[in-house]
């Protein structure tokens, strides 16, 4: 995740003072921990990684089960679960174990369509004192029923928003960008600001589930760099008038060099004054962190880099603890993604933001490559840009096919 809004805030605050604070290097304890504790949903999104659908999928993990993970998970320093699923408020134990990860003092995030969401269930989620609700809107009314299969969705979902609010609960509105929806992100971030949403996620499409099936449908690379400098402007504009509005994205690790570039067109000034400071900061952020500080558990305890790796699993907490999943690098494709710096290649491996970005999304090369250290066809900025030489063609993301061949992930030696 690439917190926009943190950046700016830095830059407004070392304006008025002449000061930009000292980057830090330190790494959070344990990864940050999706959780996919269901994988039924009442809705079937053109987008979902999950590929969910309303009906019971066999073998999930048992309440017990899943108390028993998170035990291992604590004594592992893991900071952070976020509750997902399918749609986890169709989790029949959901409050339990939601209740049971506040008291063991995680920092607990709730992932819903908000669909379900009435005033009963508000209330119950008020009480569980959770950190974080994030609803998805995947644009205004017409579009966002479109994306999600069901009319009457938008509406459902917003009414879930403004419920949670009344309540005090921190809510964030989830925006996954393709070429069909957006035109609406100018709306949906007046949206957020007449509806005094507390967080703006925009993520950009990754290639897994139905997102993989509708990767011809990508924003392309102008549409992307559009809406980023959309956000940027905003997120500035909000830091500099100490708005409490939070803007991040996700899944595209190119947003952090462009932040970059971004200063140094619009804010020349004090891009010279701080550029080398907020750089810093860049690369302290890391970049992509899949495999490394984000971890995925699956509904039936499989274990995988990210939610877009459902496709290669590293075990299953029923047989080894998570803890020994995720620190064995036997696995090539974890000793990979954990290796400084990643075993890139293409222009990736030429790329003078490699410290910032980490390689980017490793899963968007895979899926249309076969190859997992090949460039990102994700990747907006131009060679000039990355400082590689021009020329060479770019890895072109073609519609997806059920007919692909993957390539062998090779072993990499961990660092």
């Amino acid at each position: 995740m690439f917190r926009i809004s943190q950046f700016m805030r830095d830059l407004a605050n070392a304006e008025r003072t002449g000061a930009y604070p000292a980057a830090s290097h330190r790494k959070p304890p344990g990864p940050v921990v999706i959780w996919n504790l269901i994988r039924r949903c009442n809705l079937t999104c053109k987008h979902c990684y999950a590929l969910s659908a309303d009906h019971d999928y066999a073998g999930e993990l048992s309440t017990d089960e899943v108390f028993t993970v998170m035990d291992d998970l604590k004594a592992f320093h893991v900071p952070v679960l976020i509750l997902s699923g399918g749609e986890p408020l169709m989790r029949p134990d959901i409050h339990a174990i939601a209740e049971r990860a506040k008291a063991m003092r995680f920092y607990v995030g709730l992932s819903t369509n908000g669909t379900l969401v009435d005033d009963a269930e508000a209330d119950r989620i008020a009480a569980l004192g959770l950190d974080y609700v994030g609803i998805s809107l995947d644009g205004l009314r017409d579009t966002h029923d479109k994306f999600r299969r069901l009319d009457g969705a938008f509406d459902r979902s917003l009414a879930a928003v403004r419920l949670l609010h009344a309540r005090g609960v921190k809510v964030g509105l989830r925006f996954t960008m393709t070429a069909l929806n957006a035109h609406d992100l100018p709306a949906l971030l007046q949206l957020m600001r007449d509806e005094q949403v507390d967080k703006f996620y925009f993520s950009h499409l990754n290639y897994a589930g139905r997102g993989n099936i509708h990767r011809g449908k990508d924003a392309q690379h102008l549409a992307t760099r559009d809406a980023l400098d959309m956000l940027y402007a905003r997120a500035w504009a909000a830091a500099q008038e100490g708005r409490d509005e939070d803007y991040v994205t996700g899944n595209n690790d190119a947003d952090g060099p462009y932040l970059l570039q971004w200063v140094a067109t619009h804010l020349p000034a004090l891009h010279a004054r701080f550029g080398d400071a907020m750089a810093e900061h860049l690369r302290a952020w890391g970049g992509n962190a899949s495999g490394v500080n984000v971890a995925n558990i699956d509904n039936l305890g499989n274990v995988h880099p990210d939610t877009m790796w459902w496709h290669h699993t590293l075990g299953n907490v029923r047989e080894r603890p998570f803890s020994a999943l995720w620190t064995d690098l036997s696995d090539p494709l974890l000793a990979g993604l954990k290796q400084h710096p990643r075993p890139v290649q293409g222009r990736c491996a030429g790329c003078r933001h490699l410290a910032i970005c980490n390689g980017n999304t490793r899963v968007r090369a895979q899926q249309v490559t076969g190859n997992p250290w090949a460039e990102d066809p994700g990747c907006y900025l131009t060679d000039e840009e990355i400082g590689v030489a021009g020329g060479d063609m770019r890895v072109v993301t073609t519609p997806f096919s059920a007919r692909q061949t993957l390539a062998q992930i090779p072993v990499v030696e961990a660092s």
